[in-house]
């Protein structure tokens, strides 16, 4: 474990943390009330394809994935946050004087490739100075604040956009980009001197991958993970829709949403309380197992009668705890037998899955028809495919 000659304090280190890793949920959850807005000025005759903007910037982020973690084994890691917020601000502003819906895209795909630092090399900074159960406690700490941001994101940007129209949020995520990697390029010290850090190698990230692949756990896992990324940006993408055109509750989306996060952030904890007892498949399976029926009762609702708002909410904060009880689990199961290559790995892992699972969500979100029928039609087979991977292949 390196020693850096000066180390914060836990709590300001805490929240530092917690901010780089808010900038990615800020980026997106904020746009969501702004979607109707971007669709009506640059693609009003297909306002489906607005979804795209999301998706487009999670596609960057997954792509930036695979190389920010051994970047920063070779230049340091502040060097790589930096040149990262650099190219997160150039895509902010880009976005922002878009005037075509290509433009937007390319501007968010930029975005994306660029938030990628502060989102994997922060949590190379913690493991740098801390390790064990100091660490765990550090991340737990940080993601406990970090699970405000999405509660509150989209209703600051509702009021960004009131107040200056829907291109100032672009202007938001760069004053937070100044915040967040400001703070941490004036107060953090650099964790990885010089003598510790290693030649960016091509080929050992082709070897590397090749050697994760051939682990069958590995494997499985990442392939998991992308279904459940698949659901999860699904309903991200066309959860504004839904509480605009389908329930004429647009208005009231901010808040609403604010109440999914915060009930469903309290799923990593009941995960952190009983996977210790209860082992992390079991959990998996029983994540899928419930959205499996969650997901079937809005099909069956749906086409029996319409979806009630209630169940409506229900069911989505049912797809954003799911979600709390697997992914970490999955990367845990997926990590198992690459411990001697654990960057490279959680690189690899983190950049597969993020990707599938945008391929996944674009069409879900694009299938958009004024109901949630689309969407609940499509997370109830990609639940049903996940249980049945899970109970079958993880054993």
């Amino acid at each position: 474990m390196n020693a850096p000659t000066r180390r914060l304090s836990q709590p300001e280190f805490i929240i530092l943390v917690a901010f780089n890793f808010a900038l990615v949920a800020f980026s997106i959850d904020s746009m969501l009330p702004a979607l109707p807005e971007i669709a009506q000025a640059l693609t009003p005759e297909a306002p489906n394809r607005a979804q795209l903007v999301l998706t487009s910037f999670v596609l960057g982020m997954g792509i930036g994935t695979l190389v920010t973690g051994p970047l920063s084994d070779t230049f340091g890691r502040k060097p790589v946050i930096f040149a990262g917020a650099i190219l997160f601000v150039i895509g902010a502003l880009m976005a922002g004087q878009a005037q075509s819906l290509e433009t937007m895209l390319a501007s968010r795909l930029v975005q994306g490739l660029g938030v990628a630092g502060p989102r994997i090399v922060t949590l190379a900074i913690v493991r740098d100075q801390y390790e064990g159960r100091t660490m765990a406690s550090i991340m737990s700490y940080a993601m406990m604040i970090f699970t405000l941001v999405p509660a509150v994101a989209p209703l600051l940007g509702s009021y960004v956009i009131a107040g200056f129209g829907w291109r100032a949020v672009f202007y938001s995520f760069v004053l937070f980009a100044i915040l967040a990697i400001g703070w941490l390029m004036l107060r953090q010290p650099e964790t990885l001197p010089p003598k510790d850090r290693r030649p960016f190698v091509p080929q050992a990230l082709v070897a590397a991958t090749r050697e994760c692949f051939s682990y069958r756990i590995f494997t499985l896992s990442t392939a998991v993970q992308a279904l459940a990324f698949g659901m999860l940006f699904g309903c991200l993408s066309s959860t504004q829709q839904i509480f605009e055109v389908t329930y004429g509750r647009g208005d009231e989306f901010p808040f609403w949403f604010a109440i999914i996060a915060l009930v469903s952030g309290t799923a990593s904890i009941l995960n952190a309380r009983l996977v210790v007892r209860v082992g992390m498949q079991r959990m998996i399976s029983a994540g899928f197992g419930l959205q499996i029926v969650f997901s079937l009762a809005v099909l069956f609702s749906g086409l029996t009668g319409g979806v009630p708002f209630a169940l409506y909410l229900v069911w989505t904060t049912s797809l954003f705890f799911m979600a709390g009880l697997v992914i970490g689990n999955l990367n845990a199961l997926a990590m198992e037998p690459t411990g001697h290559i654990a960057g490279l790995a959680a690189s690899i892992i983190g950049a597969t899955s993020t990707v599938l699972g945008v391929v996944i969500a674009a069409p879900i979100g694009l299938a958009f028809n004024g109901t949630p029928l689309p969407l609940a039609s499509a997370t109830a087979a990609l639940s049903i495919l996940s249980f049945t991977m899970v109970k079958r292949g993880l054993r």
